[in-house]
């Protein structure tokens, strides 16, 4: 008898615990923070990793973008009977003379802008204050007279405290600065060499990396693979299609309506539009400001081009070029925008989207190969 009792026992702990799908699931959450916990206790023997790719992440990532931007075109070069190489070298002659002209042409007349600018900032700020005055004193705004005063009071403070750091940050700042000016020469020398071969192998890294995989994994893993490919090449492709659109549309249509500063203003708005949704409100702020110290038929037409452009931005340049494929509702990219942005700053808020996508898809493939393995879903 108690045998029997302690086989039913055994068989009851088996089929409910050891045998369970829910349990072997949490167990291997429990795995997982634990080997997390552990990685952080010893966090600093992976330090030099970390600073390896602090060194190369700059210049890979310059790589990839201009990867997904030139395969294309090389692609359609190689299809038309000319060699890769080839192709590669006259794409890479004619973007050198590309940015020479813009070295030359445009850098010139951006800086000239911006000298201008700074040197006419305290004249617009007295105008702004000027009919800020004014339109504080209508009596409408006599019951928050002490407010506005106390706000305007603090936020003078503050100007006054950021003045006084700025030498102290400067000084601060001056070894991360180096370290910084460094990065960048060691990507631009860099990034061109590993874009060549991109462009020349990318298309055997994949297979080359799968073959070492085990057979049964080889197939689902490329099939990732491919799939991360290519949401990250529609989104790059799409967001630089989409930004450059922007940079043209406002420089068109501030320069008729006729406000300084239209072309650093329009590249604004494009660096601008790589945030999505926030990026062309973000970038008005600044025309929105030119346009109220110029004055109010300014600001009426500053109005109109920003109306314009959103319009077709909205109703054509984003649907034909973007389309729906990140398939990303506009509330996650919210919160994903947020996040990042908090976490890694204004980085974070430009590659947040892509990295989402690319987490989605792995995250997605895990959990459908999950579904054929438990027994958890189904009828």
């Amino acid at each position: 008898m108690e045998k029997k009792k302690i086989s039913r026992k055994s068989s009851w702990f088996w089929k409910w615990i050891l045998n369970s799908q829910v349990v072997t699931a949490l167990l291997i959450v429990l795995l997982l923070l634990l080997i997390t916990l552990l990685f952080t206790k010893v966090s600093y023997l992976f330090e030099p990793v970390g600073q390896f790719f602090a060194i190369v992440g700059l210049p890979i990532m310059i790589a990839g973008i201009l990867f997904y931007l030139m395969n294309p075109v090389v692609d359609y070069l190689e299809r038309k009977g000319m060699k890769r190489v080839l192709g590669i070298t006259l794409l890479f002659i004619f973007v050198i003379a590309l940015l020479t002209w813009g070295i030359v042409v445009i850098i010139p007349e951006i800086r000239e802008q911006l000298h201008s600018f700074f040197k006419a900032m305290p004249g617009y700020v007295d105008t702004l204050t000027k009919k800020a005055d004014q339109v504080f004193k209508d009596p409408v705004f006599k019951p928050f007279h002490n407010n506005i005063e106390q706000m305007t009071q603090k936020l003078l403070e503050s100007v006054s405290e950021l003045t006084k750091n700025v030498s102290k940050l400067t000084l601060q700042g001056l070894g991360s600065l180096v370290s910084t000016v460094a990065n960048i020469l060691i990507a631009i020398v860099t990034a061109p060499i590993i874009l060549f071969f991109l462009l020349k192998d990318g298309k055997k890294l994949g297979p080359y990396l799968i073959d070492f995989l085990p057979n049964k994994m080889r197939k689902p893993t490329f099939k990732v693979l491919k799939e991360m490919n290519s949401q990250l090449a529609s989104y790059i492709r799409g967001q630089l299609t989409v930004a450059f659109a922007v940079a043209v549309m406002f420089i068109i249509g501030l320069s008729i309506s006729g406000l300084n500063y239209a072309i650093t203003l329009g590249i604004l708005a494009g660096f601008l539009n790589l945030i999505p949704y926030l990026g062309s409100f973000l970038a008005m702020v600044p025309t929105i400001f030119l346009g109220i110290v110029t004055g109010p038929a300014m600001l009426i037409k500053v109005i109109i081009v920003f109306a314009i452009e959103q319009t077709i931005e909205g109703r054509v340049v984003s649907p034909l070029v973007l389309g729906s494929q990140l398939e990303i509702h506009p509330v996650t990219i919210m919160f994903v925008l947020l996040t990042a942005g908090k976490i890694f700053g204004v980085v974070g808020v430009i590659l947040g989207i892509p990295f989402y996508a690319i987490i989605k898809v792995v995250v997605t493939h895990v959990f459908e190969w999950y579904k054929g393995i438990s027994t958890l879903y189904e009828d």
